[in-house]
């Protein structure tokens, strides 16, 4: 069930389906999609979705965005919670299971790992990818070292409910049964 506020506003071309709550005074702009389909999406107060933006909730873990947040132009939450006054920028990434801490700053095409949790005000640089509890910010040359971090977070399970390993055959299948219709 949609649920919006009457103090927010959601652009005509916005789509929100599923269980999705709109707070008082947000706002959610032209092409952005909130999918509360399989998991709920909540909006806080006075928070801007920009265009494009994805949020989605997952059966596992819902998108809770807090008071005064601002989600920039094409950026993607799946099943993530954005605590009050963070900054998401353009093209940012969170992935299932974060958390993003009061006035943190992800900036433009910065990624927080799934089930990571990057503490209060903290910034993750332009393209720096967080990952680990708590966060632990690498460059992106720094491959390696960010594996060795990541792997542990186990990102084909908590995003797909597959073991690491699982032919790219057998996810698709399974991504497109659970997706049904769209």
């Amino acid at each position: 069930m949609v649920e919006v506020h009457e103090t927010a506003s959601v652009a005509a071309t916005a789509v929100l389906s599923g269980d999705v709550t709109v707070g008082p005074g947000a706002r959610v702009l032209a092409g952005a999609v909130l999918d509360g389909s399989r998991g709920r999406v909540v909006v806080g107060e006075d928070v801007l979705v920009m265009e494009h933006a994805l949020l989605r909730g997952r059966p596992e873990h819902p998108v809770v965005v807090g008071d005064a947040v601002l989600i920039g132009p094409h950026t993607n939450i799946t099943g993530a919670r954005i605590d009050d006054e963070a900054f998401i920028a353009t093209g940012a990434c969170v992935f299932a299971g974060a958390l993003v801490g009061a006035r943190s700053e992800l900036r433009i095409h910065a990624v927080l790992q799934v089930n990571s949790t990057l503490p209060p005000d903290t910034v993750v640089p332009i393209g720096w990818i967080a990952a680990g509890d708590p966060a632990q910010l690498f460059s992106p040359d720094r491959h390696d070292e960010l594996w060795a971090v990541q792997r542990e977070l186990d990102f084909p399970e908590t995003m797909y409910g597959v073991p690491r390993g699982t032919p790219m055959r057998s996810l698709m299948r399974r991504m497109s049964e659970a997706f049904g219709d769209g």
